[in-house]
């Protein structure tokens, strides 16, 4: 197997797809067994004393909020997309719809990684490595995921590995321009000269998600509200309203970047035809948002 399709294995992995929910499962156990070869660790990662609760912690952090996280799913139905083994997996029962039953992945203390082809190739070839982490970021989560996405994973990638391409300029300009080039929120709008600094146009059902790139689905948020608002400390109501998260808390800032604007209204774009739309609204709530609203 060659670098080429190897490459092109990890950029066809299998998902499940439901309308515009969010399934990041595979790509962030890909990620974290990536980080384990680079760092010389074993091929072979152990369920149930490694995957099971790291792989839990990443759903939790960068996945949306569900009722369960099931992180046996991408560790068994990754060896459909022809990357990954299991090689105790004949002792393993299934369900009927062909996933492990969780107690036979504790009980046999099973583990899984790469095979030994690929696993080879990525440890010998740090440039292929960098590649597929830097397409499955790219192709999964929003550019302000990236960093934190990393550090979380162990994974440092030398500085001309990372993407420098940028989202269409007329989504930007056209947001910055209907917000009158300030933050929706806080209404921050430093410029040096003509051109405004730390600002930056968001979009609030991600692309990655299938939302386009209309005015009705984007904010002008500073990066620091930005930010928030893509790791779900804060969300939009239907009638606008800022709703900051019970999950969110500190010491310094968290009064000032978001506590300060609760139950406020966001700095409403000049036209009306430019104001966001529910469906999108809703979709950050859901695959987004952690936690519930805060009370006032």
């Amino acid at each position: 197997m060659n670098r080429e399709q190897i490459r092109q294995r990890f950029e066809t992995l299998q998902q499940w797809k439901s309308g515009g929910d969010r399934a990041p499962h595979k790509p962030l156990l890909v990620l974290y067994a990536i980080g384990k070869l680079l760092r010389g660790e074993d091929r072979l990662i152990s369920y149930t004393d490694d995957i099971e609760e790291n792989l839990e912690n990443l759903l939790k952090e960068f996945g949306p909020r569900r009722d369960n996280y099931n992180p046996h799913f991408p560790f068994w139905r990754l060896q459909n997309d022809g990357i990954w083994e299991v090689p105790d997996a004949d002792k393993i029962r299934q369900t009927a719809s062909g996933d492990a039953y969780i107690t036979d992945l504790r009980n046999y203390n099973v583990s899984g990684g790469f095979n030994e082809t690929i696993s080879e190739q990525l440890q010998n070839d740090s440039e292929l490595a960098y590649d597929i982490i830097r397409s499955l970021l790219d192709a999964h989560f929003p550019h302000s995921y990236h960093e934190d996405i990393l550090q979380a994973v162990d994974i440092e990638l030398p500085l001309q590995a990372f993407d420098t391409r940028t989202r269409p300029s007329n989504f930007r300009k056209d947001i910055l321009r209907a917000y009158e080039y300030k933050c929706a929120v806080c209404g921050f709008d430093v410029k040096l000269g003509d051109t405004p600094v730390a600002l930056e146009a968001c979009h609030i059902k991600w692309q990655k998600a299938g939302g386009p790139n209309d005015a009705v689905n984007g904010l002008a948020l500073c990066v620091m509200h930005h930010k928030l608002f893509d790791r779900g400390a804060f969300t939009l109501s239907k009638r606008l309203e800022i709703l900051v998260s019970d999950d969110a808390h500190g010491t310094k800032g968290f009064q000032e970047w978001l506590m300060d604007f609760h139950r406020e209204k966001i700095n409403f774009p000049q036209r009306k035809s430019y104001y966001p739309i529910e469906d999108y609204i809703n979709w950050h709530v859901k695959e987004v948002f952690k936690g519930e609203y805060r009370e006032q």
